[in-house]
């Protein structure tokens, strides 16, 4: 049966997802071993005889799947997903179409089924990673392609390369990973560029094939696009292979976004710790926790996910520095992660201190500087007012009524005590809960109590 749109059921599907709003990115493959980032057979125009000795040698012995899910359940996220196969063409998983992969390396072992496995045990929504594009198969284009690693070696020309054989081994691995282990929760393709974008992949084809052997499935917007453009859903004109969410990748975007009617639009940013995505020996430029967390924030509060990356080294292990992010970004949402697991935007503007995020009756006040004075609780009269606590400990602050804010009778504010430091300094969360009146006067923003 050919494929047709439903907002019903597209909300239905997508609703597990606003909910978790953090999700964890494992780029982990062959390129371990260099050490030099997940592109560097493309940037170093590594052909296939100098690359694939990698694979006689990738015996990752410290690779705990349960122990990787563990960090990422205890940093709060509700979801992750895991390059099956990247660029390179290496298979983490058990493929009956080529010998490239774990299963034939000393390891010896299916780390997707391992993944899942422990995704499943913790709790946490599993997606899996795929790479449109593949530099080791023979059939796909060499020479003059925009990424390939031989791209200007006139000697890989392309004569005798059939792009329909390659396509068929594309479906054929996708339909493995769709059939031999379990449920998936979400599929992230990746990516589309020049001409290799939509029908060029088969995408009406494959999309139906995915939706068929796993009902349900979240599917990204990269068979039509790349990091970049926003896809058939977001033009309301959604193809047959219509990403369900929008995928910008190292960026926030600065408004959140919406579809081409002004509708707000489900979308996930995708964001290193550092400059790589796989594992680089050199790169420390790590971005610290605290401001990881107010990124987190951010995105929540303009209706989007964070999909934050891990690159394991050679060896299975989470590099120092991204285990140490992970652990105190956990220890953060471990007393506020209520005021973004289920959360999204406010209807209220940003306030210069912060940003606020919203829960049905619950608003999220997370203020990442201090006021001089008491705080104001913009958007907000005293009247809507139930009760403001400090969601790390559930400590009432009290509203103020001190005269410094006498001149501003319109605004309600918050007294946060006498300490000029906030008893968080990264983010302290206020959350205020608001009688069910509030949000119905003409023009505001409705407020739905029961909702997510």
């Amino acid at each position: 049966m050919a494929y047709t749109f439903s907002r019903p059921a597209y909300e239905k599907r997508m609703a597990w997802y606003t909910g978790a709003r953090f999700g964890l990115f494992l780029h982990w493959g062959l390129y371990a071993i260099p050490a030099r980032g997940e592109w560097v057979r493309s940037v170093e125009r590594i052909p296939n005889g100098a690359y694939d000795p990698y694979l006689e040698e990738f015996n990752p012995e410290d690779c705990d799947m349960m122990a990787w899910m563990g960090a990422a359940k205890a940093a709060g996220m509700g979801y992750a997903v895991l390059t099956a196969k990247h660029h390179d063409g290496f298979c983490l998983f058990d493929s009956a179409y080529t010998d490239f992969k774990s299963t034939n390396a000393p390891a010896g072992r299916d780390f997707v089924r391992e993944y899942l496995e422990a995704a499943r045990a913790h709790g946490i929504r599993a997606g899996l990673y795929f790479s449109l594009i593949d530099w080791r198969h023979p059939d796909f284009p060499h020479f003059g392609d925009q990424n390939h690693p031989m791209r200007d070696n006139p000697a890989c020309s392309n004569e005798g390369r059939d792009f329909d054989r390659y396509l068929d081994y594309l479906h054929a691995q996708v339909r493995e990973l769709c059939t031999n282990y379990g449920k998936l929760d979400l599929l992230w393709f990746d990516f589309s560029y020049g001409a290799l974008r939509g029908e060029a992949w088969r995408a009406s084809e494959l999309a139906d094939m995915v939706r068929s052997l796993q009902p349900g499935i979240i599917l990204n917007n990269r068979l039509e696009v790349s990091g970049e453009g926003f896809g058939s859903l977001a033009a309301c004109r959604p193809t047959p292979y219509h990403g369900d969410f929008v995928s910008p990748e190292q960026i926030i975007p600065p408004d959140g976004l919406r579809d081409a009617e002004g509708n707000p639009l489900v979308w996930e940013s995708c964001v290193t710790m550092n400059n790589h995505w796989g594992y680089c020996a050199g790169d420390r430029c790590y971005k610290s926790a605290p401001m990881l967390i107010r990124k987190l924030v951010e995105c929540v509060s303009k209706g989007g996910n964070l999909l934050l990356n891990v690159g394991p080294d050679a060896r299975g292990r989470f590099p120092a520095q991204s285990a140490k992010i992970l652990e105190e970004i956990g220890q953060w949402m471990d007393r506020n992660g209520e005021s973004i697991r289920g959360c999204g935007p406010s209807g209220l503007a940003k306030p210069d201190y912060g940003r606020i995020t919203r829960r049905g009756d619950r608003l999220y006040y997370h203020i990442f500087e201090n006021t001089v004075g008491p705080l104001p609780l913009f958007g907000l009269k005293r009247e809507d007012i139930l009760s403001v606590r400090r969601l790390a400990d559930g400590s009432e602050v009290p509203l103020s009524t001190s005269w410094v804010h006498s001149d501003y009778p319109e605004t309600v504010f918050a007294d946060l005590g006498p300490d000029p430091e906030l008893p968080d300094p990264v983010d302290t969360v206020l959350e205020v809960r608001v009688r069910h009146t509030w949000g119905s006067a003409p023009g505001a923003l409705p407020l739905d109590p029961t909702a997510l």
